[in-house]
């Protein structure tokens, strides 16, 4: 890792996680985390710093690979963040051998081809679909170490900062981080590529504060189920996703202004 350090351009490869959802803007479109991190560096590094986002919520790391890894290997920046295989694992059926085959494959391209590849360990929200899918999970971050030792990467460990299983730091549809969740974690990035602190504490929870009734909790549940787990229960069912038909959020890697 490098201190104060300076780069001129940042590609980031992934799912709705990279996307962005739930940081809405006013006009409807997402920022997130790796726009919130292009910004800073765009106003740390000389004039023309570029960058490109290459996330569609919905991707499996199949799809990241096959859409996203050849398309980013081909730009040539300095820094590439690859965050995927999180969608997979919350899939009923997942073969873990594939996943860690294909991030594999994703990092072997990547890292020869850019001066820092950035993985991460993506963050968990408490709850029992954590509790669920914690083994999956935990496989496939066994293997963004792995990966990471062997070819020179960074790793952004979210999932063992307290503040992002905080459930008051996800939005509604309970996979989303709301905008106090993106921005802490691109001051994880950004610390984890060398840059200096601006929020030492961003791994910390938020102040307590009291927790919503019973009736509260049940409304709460019902609105969830209702607006978001039974449409994402369609999809699995007819083997569509969020992303079908999405372009990339920023396909081309070129200037940035900050929004």
């Amino acid at each position: 890792m490098q201190t104060n350090p300076t780069h001129s351009s940042l590609v980031a490869l992934g799912d709705s996680f990279t996307e962005g959802m739930s940081d809405r803007l006013p006009d409807g479109t997402y920022r997130g985390w790796a726009d919130l991190l292009a910004g800073r560096m765009a106003a740390t590094a000389a004039p023309g710093f570029r960058y490109a986002n290459l996330a569609v919520r919905g991707k499996l790391i199949r799809q990241i690979v096959d859409e996203q890894v050849g398309v980013a290997a081909d730009m040539g920046a300095d820094v590439i963040t690859l965050v995927g295989g999180l969608n997979d694992t919350l899939r009923p059926k997942c073969d873990m051998a594939q996943v860690r085959d294909l991030l594999t494959e994703a990092v072997e391209r990547l890292a020869p081809r850019c001066e820092q590849l950035v993985l991460m360990r993506s963050p968990g929200r408490q709850g029992p679909v954590l509790e669920r899918f914690r083994p999956r999970m935990e496989a496939l971050f066994e293997c963004v170490d792995e990966l990471a030792g062997r070819h020179g990467a960074l790793v952004v460990d979210l999932y063992g900062a307290p503040a992002l299983a905080d459930p008051r730091l996800w939005d509604v549809d309970r996979l989303h981080l709301t905008a106090d969740g993106h921005r802490r974690v691109a001051e994880a990035v950004w610390q984890t590529l060398g840059y200096a602190p601006r929020d030492p504490e961003w791994h910390l929870p938020p102040e307590a504060t009291l927790p919503p009734g019973w009736a509260a909790r049940r409304a709460a549940d019902a609105r969830f189920a209702r607006q978001h787990l039974l449409p994402w229960i369609g999809r699995r069912l007819t083997g569509r996703s969020s992303g079908d038909g999405l372009p990339p959020k920023r396909p081309e890697l070129l200037p940035y202004e900050t929004r």
